[in-house]
Order: structure tokens, then C-alpha cells, then sequence
């Protein structure tokens, strides 16, 4: 500003200056004042055309709420919330039927206009409202940015953000960003993978520990050690270009040094006790009707880590921002769903708020929730429609959950070798038998590890575990989700911390030994790792029955699983060999499935097998036989 005060001195005589000087100072000390008392606008633009025409703008400035607001274009302003905190003034306009274009708000002092805000109402991309989410057609790669690869240094440490690049350190930020994630989409893409679940990338500005992103600190703006929203954006592109879907890891339940924290809206825009309180962890208080008052406050009330301030959904204010916020991704970004971190440790009723006005505004996006139990009927209980919630009146109406209790069988399944009544295979199976407990057996996410648990080649390192439990992933109903790396057998001690089991992607980082994202540069284990993986995948694509198809399976023998994926087109064998001896499959006892089927196909080896009487697999192996 006062370089552009200088130069316009050396253009004009002085006697011819003065008077247009005077009014330039003024419309910059004017400029000057609006600028410095409207600090923040929430969101930042918004969308014609939306379903809810309902849209409340937050407004943050010293001392705001002491102007009147109005807006431009006929819009009505519906309702004006001020709260104890002067700085801050929400909002309301109803957006219905109005067109794509500019408003302009105007704050006011007894008639007098002090500054004015313009804003933004974008077009809709067309049929933005159908958007199809990610379903079980979808195998889902879940990858950590800042472990995945490192497509521009330059962006590793940033001047905005607290915590510096530091790859010597296992649980400092160690540069990987938004543009190494597009330079290997082709990577993935060949693995089979046709969904991107990354791990938050909006700012997290902790001094420490930033780099899993679960404490955000800015959730409309990407964090800059990962690039810039319109890197976001070229990412969305990207992998729809590839005919994959982008998944946002949307956190509901906590920030982490959020700007709002700073001069909070509201006293109970967190939940206070006053201050911290840690949750007690027991989500079974959510709908134990045998629970004390004082131990379901706790869950959900209670701050996940004391450096995670805990957000209170039962504010309309605060839920509010949240749905507006989850919209104006899904947007913005052209996304096509969501996976929620600590779902069930969020206010009940507000969460189903939450999601339910997501749904409404998008009836076929996805969203999967992270309801880490250890009980079916306890998971089942937070799937959209559960007919257990209903004994509470209670509906999510999320519609995905993801299958913990699968992932704890595969747990130590894998090296149970005889076959007992609790142990072996059967745990697998056994798993199966409560599926009648939920709404939408075909929506929930099915895993053997992810960024939070043990890594799977960690406890079996043997491929011949992995063939299996890659097999059951890829062939189960439900949606199959692929943790990074775990594709060329990488391992990592959670003993050992949350970092060990969030390493670098070999290869994403200039000068690393071994470039696992090709051919050339894996190992030859890696690549017999990989190629079992991309194998299997690529053949899941577009098989219908694996996809949608009925289940039929049979009691385990002898430690070996078999089970049958069927339409009324085809069907599919699966047969699993959990012992560590060789065993022969006698067909007989198989026949309702088997029909009039002679042999089967192994979708891997390629290899026939007959059906007419029995048939041999190794130790500690799988087939899936294609019927013919």
C-alpha cells in the first residue's frame, strides 16, 4: 500500500495531487478497516441450486456483531444469530431459486454502510445431486500423503505451518504430498484399485505429530506441506479420469488447533468440564440402557487426546458448520464419499443429523463410519436402518460401517493350524453367521489392516497368509479396503508406535534404494506380492457376483473354509486351506452349489480343477474357482 502511495506521487504534480491523494487514503483506509474487521467468511462461497436452500454464513471480525446485516439481490436473510462472542455473527440467507452469481453483504452502523463483503454462488456441476458414491464394485486404497510420496520438495516445510520436514524422524512430517499421490495413480490403477481413501489433508498445524492430519486446524484449506485446494481438485480429476473415486477422511468428532478455538464462537462449542476431560473409550455406553449418566458423558463428551479438543455436535451452531463444511467438499471437490474417523464417539443425535443431511442432499453418496467394535451386533447397530437401533429409536442413517470383527479373527486366524471348535478357520466363518444382524450386508467395509492397527505381513510373514487373507477380502461381500504398501509385503511393529506401521512407500522419495511403485524397482518378493494382489483386484472389477451375489457357506473341515458367491448367472468357489498340511476336498457335500457345474476354474493359477468327486490344495492356500 505504500509503495502504490509512492509511485502515484512521482505521476502527478504536487498542486494537482492533493486533492485525488486525499481521496485515495480515504478508500484505502477504508479498505483498510473493512479488511482488518472482517477477518474470516464460512464458507468461503456456496452453490445454486442446492436441495437445502437453507445456508448460514459465518462472519468473523472485532466486533461484528455490533453492525446490521444485509444482502443484495433480493435474497432473504432468514435469521441473524449473535452470540456471547461479539467477533462473530451467523448468518442465514435462503438460496432458493437463486441464480449463480454475486451477492454482496453489507455491514451497518445506524444506516451507515462501514464495509461490505462480496460472496460467491457457484454453479452446480450437472447431476452433481446423483453422484454415485463408492460401493462394493470398489476396491478401496487407503494410504497416509505424507508416508506415500514426495512429488514436490519445495512444499515440504512451509512458512505457515508450525512443524518442519524431518524424514530422520519416524513420527515427523517426512514431505509426501497431493502431487506424489497423482504421479503414481497409474500405479494404483494397475494394482486393481479404484478408490483413494487418504488420510485427512486439511491443515493440521500442530507443533508435533501433524502428519496423520486428525487434528485440523483449518478444515477448508488444504495443508500447504500437501499442496493447495486446487491441487485437490486436479487430484478429483485425475482419478476420475481413470474411472476411480476419491474419499475423503472427514474428522466430526475433534480439531486440533482449529482458528475457532482461539476465540471460540460459543462456551460450549467444545465440550468443557471446564477445559479437558479424556473419553473413557467405552462406546458401548452409547446404547448400554444399563449405563450411568456420567460413563455415556464421558464417551462421548470426553476429548479423544488432550491435544484433540472435542467438538460438541449437540450445538446447532457447531453441526451446523459441520454439515456445511462435509457439503462444501463434497462440492467443491467433486468428491464421491466419505469415511468419518471415531464415528460412534460423537453425540448421537447430532451425528445422525449429520449424516442424514448429507444423504439427503446426496441420496447415493456413500459414507463409511468408523465404529471400532468388537461385537456385530454392537457394529450393526450404527448401519442406516438397523433394526437393532430401532429397540432405541435410534437411526444413523449411515450407510457403511466397517468390519472390525472380520479383521480381529484375521488377527491370529492365520496361524491357528488344527482345527478346533473355537479356533482355526472357524473363526471366519463364524464371523459370517451374524450377518443377518445388518441392514445392508453388501455396504461395509471388509480389511486386514489399516493405518491404525498391526500390520498384516508384521504378524504372518509368509505369503502364503497374505494369498489367503487377500483371497477372503476380495471375494466376501462387502467392500474390500487395501492398506498401503501392504500390496509388496510391508511390514511395521505398532509396538513399536503408530509411526512403524505408517513407513515410507519405497520409492516415493528421491535416492530411495528400492522403488517399489514399478517392476524394475521392486524386489522379487515385492513383485510376488504385488502380483498376486493386482491379479485378484483387477479380476474383481467386473464380477457382478462377487459384487452383489447371495452367500452359501459350509461348515469348516479339517481347518479348510469353503463358500460359494452365486447369482442366478454364475458362481463362484471359494475353498481356503487354514491347515498346514495338504487336503483333499471331497465335492459330494457340496452339491446345491455345485449343481450341474463339471469343474472349476482357478481365477489365479488358471488351473482346472474337477468336481465330480474330490480335489487337492496345498497347505495354507486358497483357490476361487470360476464354475463351468
Amino acid at each position: 500500500m505504500t509503495s502504490f502511495i509512492k509511485n502515484l506521487s512521482y505521476s502527478f504534480k504536487p498542486q494537482r495531487f492533493l486533492k485525488p491523494l486525499g481521496f485515495i487514503v480515504i478508500i484505502l483506509l477504508h479498505t483498510q478497516s473493512a479488511v482488518a474487521q472482517l477477518q474470516k467468511t464460512e464458507p468461503p462461497f456456496w452453490f445454486s441450486g442446492m436441495k437445502n436452500p437453507e445456508l448460514q454464513i459465518m462472519f468473523y471480525g472485532k466486533n461484528i456483531a455490533q453492525y446490521d446485516v444485509s444482502v443484495s439481490n433480493n435474497v432473504v436473510i432468514s435469521n441473524v444469530t449473535k452470540t456471547e462472542n461479539p467477533n462473530y455473527v451467523f448468518v442465514t440467507i435462503n438460496t432458493q431459486n437463486v441464480a449463480p452469481g454475486e451477492l454482496t453483504f453489507s455491514f451497518k452502523s445506524k444506516n451507515k454502510t462501514a464495509f461490505t463483503k462480496k460472496y460467491e454462488l457457484k454453479p452446480r456441476r450437472k447431476d452433481s445431486a446423483l453422484r454415485e458414491g463408492f460401493d462394493s464394485s470398489d476396491m478401496i486404497y487407503l494410504l497416509m500423503p505424507d508416508r506415500f510420496a514426495n512429488g514436490n520438495p519445495n512444499n515440504d516445510s512451509t512458512p505457515d505451518t508450525a512443524e518442519k520436514a524431518d524424514r530422520s524422524k519416524p513420527g515427523s512430517r517426512h514431505g509426501g504430498d497431493i502431487e506424489g499421490i497423482i504421479q503414481h495413480l497409474d500405479y494404483l490403477h494397475e494394482l486393481g484399485a479404484t478408490a483413494l481413501w487418504s488420510t485427512p489433508l486439511c491443515e493440521d498445524n500442530d507443533e508435533r505429530g501433524s502428519y496423520h492430519g486428525y487434528g485440523q486446524s483449518d478444515v477448508y484449506k488444504i495443508d500447504s506441506r500437501y499442496g493447495t485446494n486446487d491441487d485437490y481438485l486436479r487430484l478429483s480429476s485425475e482419478l476420475h479420469k481413470r474411472g476411480m473415486k476419491l474419499i475423503l477422511d472427514y474428522v466430526t468428532n475433534h480439531w486440533g488447533k482449529h482458528w475457532t478455538l482461539q476465540d471460540m464462537p460459543t462456551y460450549d462449542w467444545l465440550h468443557q468440564f471446564p477445559g479437558y476431560a479424556q473419553t473413557n473409550y467405552r462406546m458401548t455406553t452409547q446404547f448400554d440402557q444399563n449405563a450411568s449418566a456420567i460413563d455415556a458423558k464421558m464417551c462421548m463428551d470426553g476429548w479423544f487426546v488432550k491435544s484433540m479438543p472435542d467438538l460438541n455436535q449437540s450445538n446447532e451452531l457447531m453441526l451446523n458448520y459441520l454439515t456445511q463444511n462435509a457439503i462444501w467438499w463434497i462440492e467443491y471437490a467433486n468428491l464421491d464419499g466419505f469415511r468419518v474417523d471415531t464415528y460412534s464417539y460423537c453425540d448421537k443425535a447430532g451425528i445422525a443429523k449429520w449424516t442424514k443431511a448429507i444423504t439427503d442432499e446426496y441420496p447415493y453418496f456413500n459414507i463409511v463410519g468408523e465404529v471400532w467394535m468388537h461385537d456385530q451386533a454392537q457394529m450393526a447397530y450404527w448401519q442406516k436402518d438397523s433394526k437393532i437401533g430401532a429397540i432405541q429409536n435410534y437411526n444413523s442413517y449411515l450407510p457403511s460401517v466397517m468390519d472390525f470383527t472380520l479383521h480381529d479373527a484375521f488377527g491370529n486366524v492365520f496361524n491357528e493350524d488344527k482345527h478346533e471348535w473355537d479356533k482355526g478357520i472357524i473363526k471366519v466363518y463364524e464371523n459370517f453367521t451374524n450377518d443377518f444382524l445388518y441392514p445392508d450386508i453388501n455396504n461395509i467395509l471388509v480389511f486386514a489392516e489399516n493405518h491404525d492397527t498391526q500390520r498384516f505381513n508384521q504378524i504372518y510373514p509368509d505369503i502364503r497368509k497374505y494369498k489367503m487373507a487377500m483371497a477372503l477380502v476380495a471375494t466376501v461381500r462387502g467392500i474390500p479396503q487395501l492398506y498401503t504398501g501392504s500390496e509388496i509385503g510391508m511390514k511395521g511393529d505398532k509396538n513399536q508406535g503408530d509411526a512403524d506401521i505408517r513407513r515410507d512407500f519405497p520409492g516415493g522419495w528421491p535416492g530411495d534404494a528400492n522403488n517399489a511403485f514399478t517392476k524394475a524397482g521392486r524386489t522379487a518378493e515385492q513383485n510376488a506380492y504385488f502380483d498376486y494382489t493386482a491379479q485378484l483386484f483387477n479380476w474383481r472389477k467386473n464380477k457382478a457376483v462377487i459384487h452383489t451375489g447371495k452367500t452359501t457357506q459350509y461348515v469348516p473341515e479339517n481347518n479348510v473354509y469353503v463358500y460359494f458367491r452365486h447369482n442366478d448367472k454364475e458362481s463362484v468357489m471359494v475353498v481356503v486351506n487354514n491347515s498346514n498340511e495338504k487336503q483333499t476336498v471331497k465335492t459330494n457335500r457340496f452339491a446345491e452349489n455345485i449343481r450341474n457345474a463339471t469343474r472349476g476354474k482357478d481365477v489365479i493359477s488358471g488351473q482346472t480343477f474337477a468336481l465330480e468327486n474330490e480335489f487337492s490344495l496345498d497347505a495354507k492356500s486358497a483357490l476361487i474357482l470360476e464354475l463351468e
